[in-house]
């Protein structure tokens, strides 16, 4: 058995939406988990936790780390947009062997509130105390931050899956120099493990622009941008071609 890959969803998701990664690393020996975030494991279309609205970064981060403690090693941390911010705070407390990071939410320190970033979250941040409200993206925003490279009626079946996120989440991403408790913070001196940093060309609301720049952040990264590919690298068409690049570098890591 190969390592050990802990998947981490990214907003309005969750532990399925890993479902062609986990098929093919699996397939290539490795043991997946995917585990949903808190609060996320509910029904489409059904009421949110109410304190959900509230939820930090640094509790999604913590009720990973107790998940990791209880492994015989490291795994391999891969995280798909606020996912991989997560793994990045978790590769920070030395929790990972190696770091994949998709299309990854940014840590602070990077002003990631390009103009297509401020679209996409238009309809979130508009409303008053968003911070503490959960939320949902509408179909139509949806299809342009994070979707538009899925053809319809994949796109549609998917969007119908997605369920609300912490308001307060997404303030610490968007506005951590206004957050006391610098949740978003990552310490980029801590992670010495191998870092994969993978962008999308037409990525909207995590651009290829910031990507790169959490890139180099890093001592050992190693940066990719994938052109025809957006925001949804784990099941836009072509998504075969990111993982088949994935699982080389990891074979490649670990031989360093």
């Amino acid at each position: 058995m190969k390592d050990r890959i802990v998947m981490i969803h990214g907003m309005w998701g969750g532990g399925w939406y890993w479902e062609y990664y986990r098929r093919y690393f699996e397939e290539k020996g490795y043991q997946c988990d995917t585990p949903t975030l808190r609060y996320h494991d509910i029904s489409p279309g059904d009421l949110p936790d109410p304190q959900l609205s509230t939820t930090s970064l640094l509790e999604y981060a913590q009720d990973l780390q107790e998940l990791i403690y209880g492994y015989d090693e490291k795994p391999i941390l891969m995280g798909h947009s606020m996912g991989g911010l997560i793994a990045q705070i978790l590769a920070a407390r030395g929790l990972a062997k190696a770091l994949v990071l998709l299309t990854p939410a940014s840590p602070s320190g990077i002003n990631a509130l390009t103009y297509s970033v401020v679209k996409s979250f238009w309809s979130v941040l508009t409303q008053w105390g968003f911070w503490r409200k959960s939320n949902q993206l509408s179909y139509k925003a949806s299809s342009y931050a994070m979707l538009h490279r899925v053809p319809e009626p994949e796109r549609k079946a998917l969007y119908e899956k997605f369920v609300h996120e912490s308001g307060r989440a997404a303030f610490e991403i968007g506005f951590w120099l206004m957050d006391l408790k610098r949740a978003s913070r990552v310490d980029a001196s801590q992670v010495t493990c191998p870092v994969l940093v993978v962008a999308g060309a037409e990525d909207r609301i995590t651009p290829a622009s910031v990507v790169e720049k959490v890139s180099r952040r890093y001592s050992l990264s190693t940066y990719r941008k994938f052109d025809n590919h957006a925001h949804w690298v784990v099941g836009e068409p072509g998504w075969e071609e990111i993982a088949k690049f994935t699982a080389e570098w990891i074979e490649g890591s670990d031989k360093t």
